[in-house]
C-alpha cells in the first residue's frame, strides 16, 4: 500500500496535513473503548489538530466518474462539515486512468489523499486505510455518491457525540425515498431478511455504500474481520452488535446508478458465502465475541433488571428460523447415526446414542446461535437442563419405536423404522424449542453486570453538547 503525497498546505479549521500510515494493530489485549458515565463513548475533540473525519472512497476502473465525485463530496465538506476533514481515494488496482485522475485532484485539493493499493476488494481497502487513519471518524461512501451528502450530518453527529458506535445509511425504512428498479429493490430486502432471520441482526440495511464508526471502535473490531470484498459492510455490522455496540441508522435519500459495474448475482452468492462462514467463526468462537463484548460493551442501565437484554437473540420468527435450521443439521446427523449404529445394535441403543451425540451440540448451538447468549455464565445450567430436554425427546423416540416394533410383529420394516423415528423427532423438536424459549434459555430477571471500568449511569455532561456539529440528528 503507497501514499501518494500531497501539495503541502493547512486543512479547512485545521492547521495539520494528511499524515501517513500506521502499522495496522492486531488482535491483541483488548483495551475498553469506553470512559465516562454509564459506559458511554467519551464525546471526540473536534478541536484536534488532526482531521476529525476521514471519508474513503473505494475505487475499482472509475477514471470517468471520480474527479465529479471528489469535488462535489469536496465542495459539499467545504460548506456544511464544521469540522476539518480529509478524503482517502483508495485505488483497488485500477487499471485504467483512475489512479492518474486522483493524483491530479489530489494536488489540486489539499484534502484529498491517494492511496493505491496491489489487491482489488471494498473490504481490503477499508480495513487498510481505516487502521491506518489517525483521524477519530472514518466514514466511507460508494464513488456514484447515490446517497444524497445531506444525510452525512445525522450519520457523524451520534458518533461525535459518543451516543452511537457505528452509524450507517439505511435505504429500507418507510422514511427512506428511494429509486431503484424492482430487481435490485427485492434482492437487497431478501438479503436483509436473512440476516435478520437466520444471523439475528436488527440492522435494516446492510449494503448502503453510506457509513460511519469511530475509530477507537474500529481499531478493535476490524482485526477480526476476514472478507475483503462486499460482505465486509455486513461482518462489521453483525460483529458490533454481537459485541453489544450502538448502531444508529438515518434513512436516507438514494438513487441508484444504472451504470454501476456491481455484479448483482455475484455479489449475492459471495454474501451468502459470507454468512455461512460468519456463522461459523461465531459458533467455532474464532471471533472473540465474550472478550470484545466486555470490552466495548455499554453498561446496563440503571432500576432496572435489563430482563430484556439476558436473551437478545431477537424475535420469535428470527429464533423460530435460526433454531429449524440448525434442527435440520441435527436431524440429517442423528439419522445418519442411527443408521450406522443400527447395523451392528438393536434400534433402541441405536436411537440412544444418536440423540445423545447430537443433543449436547445441539444445545450449544441454540445457545450462542438461536437465543444470543455469549460466555461461560450459566453454560453448566443451560446444558443440564438440556439434557433434561434430551430425555424428554428420547421418550418420544422410544416410545414410538417400541410401538411401530409392537404393531408390527416385532419386525417392522426398515423404512418404517426411519419414518418413525423421524415423525417423532421432529415432535421432540417443537417441544424442544418451547421448553428451550421459555425455560432453558429464558430471561433472567438478576440484572447483568456491568462491563470492566464502567461506572453508575449518570445524565452526561453539558460539556458533549458542544462536539456536535451544525447538524440535526435523525430522530
Amino acid at each position: 500500500m503507497t501514499f501518494t503525497d500531497q501539495a503541502p498546505g493547512t486543512l479547512p479549521h485545521s492547521t495539520a496535513t494528511p499524515a501517513g500510515p500506521a502499522a495496522p494493530p492486531g488482535p491483541g489485549p483488548l483495551a475498553p473503548a469506553v470512559t465516562g458515565p454509564g459506559s458511554l463513548r467519551s464525546a471526540i475533540d473536534t478541536r484536534t489538530t488532526t482531521p476529525v473525519l476521514d471519508v474513503t472512497i473505494p475505487v475499482f476502473n472509475e477514471e470517468r466518474d471520480l474527479e465529479a465525485c471528489l469535488r462535489r463530496l469536496h465542495a459539499y465538506l467545504v460548506g456544511c462539515f464544521p469540522h476539518s476533514f480529509r478524503i482517502t481515494v483508495a485505488d483497488n488496482a485500477s487499471t485504467d486512468g483512475t489512479l492518474q485522475t486522483a493524483e491530479r485532484v489530489a494536488r489540486e485539493l489539499r484534502e484529498v489523499n491517494v492511496v493505491h493499493m496491489a489487491e482489488k476488494g471494498r473490504g481490503n481497502a477499508l480495513r487498510k486505510v481505516w487502521l491506518a487513519s489517525p483521524s477519530p471518524l472514518l466514514a466511507y461512501m460508494d464513488v456514484d455518491l447515490s446517497t444524497d451528502l445531506a444525510a452525512l450530518g445525522p450519520v457523524l453527529a451520534p458518533l461525535i457525540s459518543g451516543h452511537s458506535d457505528l452509524a450507517i445509511g439505511t435505504r429500507l425504512t418507510h422514511n427512506s425515498r428511494v429509486v431503484r428498479g424492482p430487481k435490485r429493490e427485492f434482492i437487497s430486502r431478501s438479503y436483509n431478511l436473512l440476516l435478520q432471520s437466520c444471523l439475528g441482526a436488527h440492522f435494516s440495511d446492510a449494503q448502503c455504500g453510506f457509513k460511519a464508526i469511530r475509530a477507537d471502535v474500529a481499531r478493535q473490531l476490524l482485526p477480526h474481520t476476514l472478507d475483503n470484498a462486499w460482505f465486509f459492510d455486513t461482518e462489521l455490522l453483525v460483529l458490533a452488535e454481537r459485541c453489544g455496540l450502538r448502531v444508529h441508522e438515518v434513512p436516507v435519500d438514494w438513487t441508484d446508478d444504472p451504470d454501476s459495474s456491481v455484479d448483482i448475482v455475484q455479489t449475492a452468492i459471495a454474501d451468502l458465502r459470507g454468512m455461512a462462514r460468519l456463522s461459523r467463526d461465531l459458533l467455532s468462537g474464532r471471533i472473540p465475541v465474550p472478550e470484545l463484548r466486555s470490552a466495548l460493551a455499554r453498561g446496563p442501565l440503571p432500576a432496572s433488571s435489563r430482563a430484556q437484554e439476558q436473551s437478545p437473540g431477537g424475535s420469535l420468527f428470527g429464533q423460530l428460523v435460526r433454531f429449524g435450521s440448525i434442527g435440520v443439521a441435527s436431524t440429517l446427523a442423528y439419522l445418519l447415526i442411527f443408521v450406522l449404529c443400527r447395523g451392528i445394535m438393536d434400534p433402541q441403543l441405536a436411537n440412544f446414542l444418536a440423540l445423545l451425540t447430537t443433543a449436547v451440540a445441539n444445545t450449544a448451538a441454540n445457545r450462542r446461535f438461536t437465543f444470543g447468549i455469549q460466555g461461560s455464565s450459566q453454560a453448566a445450567c443451560h446444558h443440564f437442563e438440556g439434557l433434561l430436554v434430551f430425555g424428554i425427546g428420547l421418550a418420544l423416540t422410544s416410545g414410538a419405536l417400541a410401538f411401530v416394533h409392537g404393531t408390527s410383529g416385532g419386525t417392522p420394516d426398515r423404512w418404517l423404522e426411519l419414518v418413525t423415528v423421524t415423525a417423532a423427532n421432529l415432535a421432540a423438536t417443537a417441544i424442544k424449542f418451547l421448553l428451550f424459549r421459555h425455560v432453558v434459555f429464558r430471561r433472567r430477571g438478576a440484572p447483568i453486570p456491568p462491563a470492566p471500568g464502567a461506572v453508575p449511569y449518570a445524565p452526561a455532561s453539558a460539556a458533549n453538547d458542544s462536539a456536535l456539529p451544525h447538524t440535526e440528528t435523525a430522530k
